[in-house]
């Protein structure tokens, strides 16, 4: 089944860095021809080649020969003829063009048997190796907004922007090389007038540790500029006379970047990405700083068509886990950082009460294990006794075996006060109480459970002066998977920032590198175990008889879809298509569509239980408090979601 880029929002580019012989245009025209197909066949419809691409950057004064200007010209005519063919991408090339008796090294923008426009250069350098004032001119000494091409007028000048005719969110705004190393690079101007995709064709020179700080210059313009950033640089094939030249080509999207090119190849080499423009729209409208700012100069849009593109497979990282980090030598930075962000907040709010005490409701499952051990970091921390760490576990009809005694265990062997409160009698006798039978096992019957946990848990810090500390997770909030006025609420919620997959990697963490002997090994065993609220009796064999996951959907789809629905906003189609990729060979497309529209519902319905959270850090990316990321209405109607999931099947 085939994607359509743009409907997703999204638009397959390529960088490349083609074969070249210095001063041979015909070679270097034959070069871009044939990349520019290769990109074809990959599904690209933009391809974009280094400064000076068709003469070679190196040529010194025979960039001054008219022999050479003209057969510049001849195949930026010959470009244009090619690009009319079906499929053939856009094309961005590096050509030196005269206007006005002066020499301007421009970026020629190519598509659909059209020459859009030409970019000239602005900050030429002239420095160390760079003598680029020697054959060119700056942008600004430009005496027209147009040139002449074979008797044709070119819209000709720094100040164009090019708008896609039938793609609304692509934009492209176009700088050369030194541009994007000046103070202030244009295409910061470029994106505040509405540039989603900036382009720079380079000619950058390699030395020793440059590969670095490009890749640092391009992913810092791409997050600060919210736009696309591709890069497309010269290679080894330019003149070696003094200098050598890597072919380092890369794209970023807002501070990452989604591919990069083999260096030092002397063959044509190309990377390919799928830039989401749909996203970069998003953030601006969401980032104040960026809808306050407003472009210090006018520009001229140049509109084009180019090729649509739909394709098999989505060239870009589309991770399974969103919230967990990727790089395995990332992992204790990380896991150290999340657990710095949870200690502090809730140590700053025990230094603020003069609370020596909390009581937590432990009960040998993912999430009190993770508050358990943030609280023991804030007390080691403030230099707190942990026997002010009041552990109850308070075993009902579904406690099993397996995880009381994970609970108990833990509490004992990190020096917490341990009391062990069964809740199965005070339920009974509010079941007598209120008129419910005992067999009728429904949401009553669980609830009557999870409120009878919170009303001891909080009438336990009232006895010990104490805070009660809540455990539930950022997942089971976006579900509403928790008991209103239950385990819902606490008096600082130390997990609800950290998403469920999370949770799971911060307890492995503990394990493996946190702790060992018995507490390692209880970890490593709270983390195998299957999650559930232990509400409903056990099975004929003691094994816990309700299975969130089976009920509710597995997390690792349900964080999947939060951090697409809240995070990027994308629409229910676009998280389909997402996941189908993400998941592809492990959950089939219908059960895929299956747990997201249950995701949906639950996340509109349960609204009303996150409106009136308890206090608790932010984490990651995403929160989901009243007071700071998320304002949703309560009775907010979720059929345009639903409908557009439903007219996909």
């Amino acid at each position: 089944m085939s994607i359509d880029l743009k409907k997703l929002g999204l638009m397959r580019l390529a960088v490349v860095t083609p074969e070249l012989r210095v001063a041979d245009v015909d070679f270097n025209l034959a070069a871009i021809k044939a990349t520019a197909l290769e990109a074809a066949d990959q599904g690209a419809s933009l391809c974009l080649y280094p400064e000076l691409c068709l003469s070679g950057y190196t040529c010194g004064d025979l960039f001054f020969q008219s022999l050479l200007q003209q057969r510049v010209v001849d195949a930026l005519l010959d470009l244009a003829r090619f690009s009319s063919t079906k499929s053939i991408p856009s094309l961005v090339v590096g050509a030196a063009l005269e206007q006005g008796g002066r020499l301007f090294n421009s970026a020629v923008l190519i598509a659909d048997g059209v020459i859009c426009g030409a970019v000239p250069k602005t900050f030429l350098p002239n420095r160390g190796e760079f003598y680029e004032q020697r054959w060119f001119s700056s942008a600004r000494e430009r005496n027209s907004d147009q040139l002449l091409l074979a008797g044709e007028a070119i819209p000709f000048g720094e100040d164009l922007l090019f708008q896609d005719k039938s793609f609304a969110e692509l934009r492209i705004g176009i700088e050369l090389c030194e541009d994007l190393w000046a103070v202030e690079p244009p295409s910061g101007s470029q994106s505040l007038a509405g540039a989603t995709l900036l382009l720079n064709l380079s000619a950058s020179p390699e030395i020793l540790g440059k590969r670095n700080y490009r890749q640092q210059l391009v992913t810092s313009q791409s997050a600060r500029c919210l736009a696309a950033y591709a890069y497309a640089s010269a290679g080894p094939n330019e003149s070696s006379t003094d200098l050598v030249f890597s072919g380092h080509s890369l794209i970023a999207e807002y501070g990452q970047i989604l591919a990069e090119t083999e260096r030092f190849s002397f063959e044509s080499r190309l990377a390919l990405a799928d830039v989401d423009l749909q996203r970069l729209v998003g953030e601006r409208q969401r980032n104040s700083s960026f809808a306050n700012a407003s472009s210090q100069r006018s520009y001229r849009i140049v509109h084009f068509t180019q090729a649509s593109c739909e394709v098999e497979r989505l060239q870009r990282p589309v991770s399974r886990t969103p919230f967990v980090p990727a790089l395995e030598q990332e992992r204790s930075e990380r896991c150290r950082e999340i657990f710095a962000l949870q200690t502090s907040g809730l140590a700053k709010r025990l230094r603020h009460t003069g609370c020596a005490d909390v009581v937590i409701g432990l009960s040998g499952g993912l999430d009190s294990t993770l508050a358990l051990l943030v609280v023991i970091h804030a007390f080691d921390r403030l230099g707190l006794a942990r026997k002010g760490i009041h552990a109850l576990t308070m075993p009902g009809f579904g406690t099993s075996a397996r995880t009381r005694s994970n609970a108990e265990r833990l509490a004992e062997l990190l020096g917490c006060a341990l009391r062990v409160i069964p809740i199965d009698a005070a339920v009974r006798q509010h079941f007598a109480d209120i008129g419910h039978a005992e067999n009728k096992q429904d949401v009553t019957y669980e609830n009557c459970q999870a409120r009878e946990r919170t009303q001891i848990l909080m009438d336990v810090a009232n006895q010990v002066g104490g805070l009660v500390i809540g455990t539930g997770d950022l997942s089971e909030l976006a579900l509403g998977w928790c008991t209103y006025n239950g385990d819902h609420m606490s008096m600082y919620a130390v997990n609800c920032g950290v998403p469920k997959t999370l949770v799971r990697y911060l307890v492995d963490w503990c394990a493996e590198h946190e702790s060992e002997g018995a507490i390692s090994a209880i970890l490593t065993d709270v983390s195998a175990t299957p999650v559930s609220p232990e509400l409903l009796p056990l099975t004929d064999d003691g094994e816990i008889g309700q299975v969130t996951e089976e009920l509710v959907g597995p997390y690792l789809l349900h964080d999947f879809y939060l951090y697409n629905m809240v995070r990027l906003h994308y629409p229910p189609q676009k998280i389909l298509q997402l996941a189908e990729q993400a998941f592809a060979g492990e959950y089939a497309s219908d059960v895929l569509r299956k747990w997201l529209l249950v995701f949906y519902r639950r996340f509109f319905s349960q609204q009303f239980k996150r409106s009136c959270l308890p206090d608790g850090p932010k984490v990651g990316t995403i929160a989901l408090s009243p007071r700071g990321d998320w304002r949703m209405p309560s009775d907010a109607s979720v059929a345009l979601w639903i409908s557009q999931l439903e007219q996909q099947n």
